[in-house]
């Protein structure tokens, strides 16, 4: 080191304090990490699957994936499974709910695919307190449901999320696979230990989460969901997942993610290169979920610093990355520059040796615990640094075409505008019976002044209702 700073690199000080900064974070997300302890399960608990929790699961897709997701929800014991689709897919979609559990698995459509319009559908169809959405492809432990009900036992929990992991398609995870797994496993850290600091999270991800059904049937929320506009003109389909968490933390509720064995689920990702479609996609929710989190709503500052200090980080991240091989860039340049003439003593190669040393060790440590596991992935860590260099890349062009809000990856979504205004000109193909309306008092809300009072909610009674229902 003394060797190397002979010439006073003044390059290598923002190198330095990059670094330094970023990995001090990691090391205290770890420790997070290491002392979060998922909610127990409660020997007398107050919601039971069989008569508190519906399934809700939009769905565009008729594939076998659906029957093996299906049987692991149906082990939980749910009370019901609504499957929400569009007209034409009623007829595929009803064949394979008959063939699982007809007396469980009710089918409803919707005029268009619309994946927001098929969730809001589900929700006014649902009779239970705790409504978990689900994705057609996640495959669920036996006791997921339990450990998510475990969470509800205090009242100020509105949302629920989980960990997860990937299943591959065919017998063996492709590169496009691994790569998936690697994300899910750093993100399985980042989101438990946001818990574990300051009770909040980035996003309770859509491929299941669980909520309280009175939330999701508040008009202003049903509205607000299917009418969600960027920049008030383009109309959003996809991020669903993000308006839920951002709701969750602007109207006071708490949120809780269960980490552990028996609440992460197994789902399948784009085995091809059509992945890197599904992450663009996901990467424009974000920065337009975080930048109205932290510049326009704001709540998020007050009731979760941690995550709102994450959330700038991730806004910052991708110029950062790119930082570092434009100091390489420069040092090698330097190197070839006589050391009379101004240049750098130490060679070329050298400096492009460590610097591909330090990757590959930083990036391996933060690997360690997918590879404790499955330590065959080793081979692709190349392939995630090539890719984490790619994905910075990605997350600026994503920032300069937000305006871009289809979906990327499935055939058959359409412009949501249209499908909602479909909706919103005539009624609902299947409406919901009519019942009177009863006061619900909300939970006091932290957001509240202790003189505010709490907010109330118009909610049809929860009535038990069993069988097949057209």
């Amino acid at each position: 080191m003394l060797y190397l700073t002979q010439d006073k690199f003044p390059i290598f000080v923002p190198f330095g304090v990059i670094g330094f900064y970023r990995y001090l974070w990691y090391c205290i997300r770890l420790l997070a990490f290491a002392v979060y302890r998922p909610i127990p399960l409660p020997e007398n608990p107050t919601y039971v699957a069989s008569e508190d929790v519906t399934i809700i699961v939009p769905t565009i897709d008729a594939g076998e994936e659906f029957k093996e997701a299906a049987h692991s929800w149906l082990v939980g014991k749910p009370k019901e499974i609504i499957i929400v689709t569009e007209e034409k897919m009623r007829g595929p979609l009803q064949e394979l709910a008959d063939s699982v559990d007809p007396s469980r698995i009710r089918v409803t459509t919707v005029p268009f695919a619309n994946k927001r319009l098929q969730m809001s559908h589900g929700i006014k169809a649902a009779t239970t307190d705790i409504i978990v959405f689900a994705d057609d492809d996640a495959i669920w432990p036996p006791t997921l449901l339990q450990y998510c009900l475990a969470c509800f036992e205090d009242q100020k929990v509105g949302g629920v999320g989980t960990s997860q992991r990937v299943q591959p398609v065919g017998d063996h995870m492709t590169v496009w696979e691994v790569l998936a797994a690697f994300r899910l496993t750093i993100r399985n850290i980042e989101i438990s230990s946001a818990t574990h600091i300051d009770g909040g999270i980035p996003c309770l991800s859509g491929r299941t989460a669980a909520y309280r059904t009175v939330i999701l049937k508040d008009p202003e929320f049903l509205h607000e969901f299917t009418h969600d506009f960027w920049l008030d003109k383009y109309h959003l389909n996809s991020g669903d997942d993000k308006f839920l968490t951002r709701w969750m933390v602007a109207h006071g509720w708490y949120t809780y993610v269960q980490v552990c064995a028996g609440a992460e689920l197994l789902s399948t990702m784009k085995p091809n290169w059509r992945f890197l479609k599904q992450v663009l996609r996901w990467t424009r929710n974000t920065w337009r979920s975080d930048l109205r989190s932290l510049f326009m709503e704001r709540h998020i500052w007050t009731s979760h610093p941690y995550v709102a200090y994450t959330m700038v980080d991730k806004l910052f991240n991708p110029f950062t990355l790119l930082v570092g091989p434009v100091l390489v860039a420069i040092v090698v340049w330097k190197s070839t520059i006589p050391v009379d003439d101004g240049g750098f003593h130490l060679p070329w190669w050298n400096v492009i040796l460590c610097y591909v040393v330090w990757l590959t060790a930083t990036r391996t440590a933060k690997l360690l615990p997918h590879l404790w596991n499955r330590p065959q992935d080793i081979i692709h860590v190349p392939a995630f640094i090539a890719f984490g260099y790619y994905f910075a890349v990605m997350k600026v062009y994503a920032l300069l075409t937000l305006h871009e809000t289809g979906w990327g990856t499935r055939a058959g979504i359409g412009d949501p505008s249209a499908a909602t205004n479909a909706v919103d000109k005539g009624p609902e193909p299947e409406p919901e019976p009519k019942a009177p309306l009863t006061p619900y008092h909300d939970m006091p809300s932290p957001n509240l002044h202790p003189a505010q009072p709490a907010p109330q909610y118009a909610q049809r009674p929860i009535e038990m209702q069993g069988g097949y229902a057209q």
